[in-house]
């Protein structure tokens, strides 16, 4: 992190408002794309970061250093945008969308209508099966965290982390691969 961000986020954990302000004004396009990777809708993504940035400003005196800021604010993103996906996932058998279409236009179509869908059911049956694993593989490939970071943030052995990321990937693989059936 530079040392400006480093001394706006000291403020805004001791209770400056404006300092708060400027820390999220700064790593609102870092929460967008890290929404953007699970959520790659517009509105979709849009309303994970609207809701990972709230809660960056409500739990910013939390971050006790543990990671890198950037680090911590990614987990934040990417947890909201796995939240939203669920919560529009609900929204959608709730109201009865439960067919999606194999292939769906990402210009037009919200993520329930099948944008990423395979990815977050995938995701989802990654969670049931493995939640170990989970964690670590989300940071990694769609949070774009270094190994040694995720094992400071998650406070798991780097040889842990490193061996979670490659059982994901191996699951995850198998269950995106084109033109098969998920097991």
């Amino acid at each position: 992190m530079d040392a400006e961000l480093d001394e706006l986020v000291r403020a805004a954990r001791a209770g400056d408002g404006p300092a708060l302000e400027e820390v999220l004004v700064r790593i609102r396009p870092l929460v967008m794309r890290r929404c953007a990777r699970f959520l790659p809708h517009p509105q979709d993504a849009e309303e994970a970061a609207q809701d990972a940035l709230l809660a960056v400003s409500t739990k910013i005196a939390t971050y006790v250093g543990r990671g890198t800021f950037i680090g911590w604010v990614t987990v934040i993103a990417s947890n909201s945008a796995r939240a939203t996906y669920r919560s529009m996932r609900r929204r959608a058998d709730t109201a009865g969308a439960t067919d999606v279409p194999d292939a769906a236009d990402p210009r037009t179509t919200s993520v329930i209508a099948g944008t990423r869908l395979d990815l977050m059911e995938s995701l989802g049956e990654l969670e049931r099966r493995h939640p170990a694993v989970v964690e670590a593989f989300v940071l990694r490939d769609l949070g774009a965290l270094p190994y040694d970071e995720i094992a400071e943030l998650t406070a798991v052995p780097l040889g842990t982390v490193k061996d979670r990321i490659h059982q994901a990937r191996l699951f995850m693989r198998e269950r995106l691969r084109p033109g098969l059936d998920p097991p």
